[in-house]
């Protein structure tokens, strides 16, 4: 008889393991705790270094996973003249920008995304 119980839990355990895999793969997983597929990456029309004289580097807390970074990119990338590459291992956003910005725009387009802005430089380049 115990031995039949240990089985059971064994069996149950095994199989909430399997499920749970299996929502994972069929929903995606984030650790921003939706179920769903990652947002759709909005891509900057000119990719010409050149033209983007101003450049940032920001720092952004609450970046975790792919899905985060890609929404912060996405805040920046849907601005005209802007264009952002986030690194979530370095929660780090690498900003360019044909014109001048400042800490209080990035702060809104940050905090829009759902993050926080910790600091933001200017990098001579």
């Amino acid at each position: 008889m115990p031995n039949l119980i240990i089985y059971a839990v064994l069996i149950l355990v095994v199989g909430l393991a399997v499920w749970g895999t299996v929502k994972r793969i069929r929903h995606g997983s984030s650790c921003c705790g939706e179920h769903e597929a990652g947002p759709a990456k909005i891509k900057v029309k000119d990719k010409n270094k050149k033209n983007y004289p101003f450049v940032y580097e920001l720092r952004v807390d609450g970046m975790y996973c792919s899905n985060c970074a890609r929404r912060v990119e996405n805040g920046f990338n849907k601005s005209e003249g802007m264009w952002a590459t986030a690194d979530v291992g370095q929660k780090s956003v690498r900003l360019r920008s044909k014109r001048q910005v400042d800490k209080d725009e990035c702060r809104k387009i940050v905090s829009d995304a759902g993050y926080t802005l910790l600091s933001i430089k200017k990098i001579n380049t």
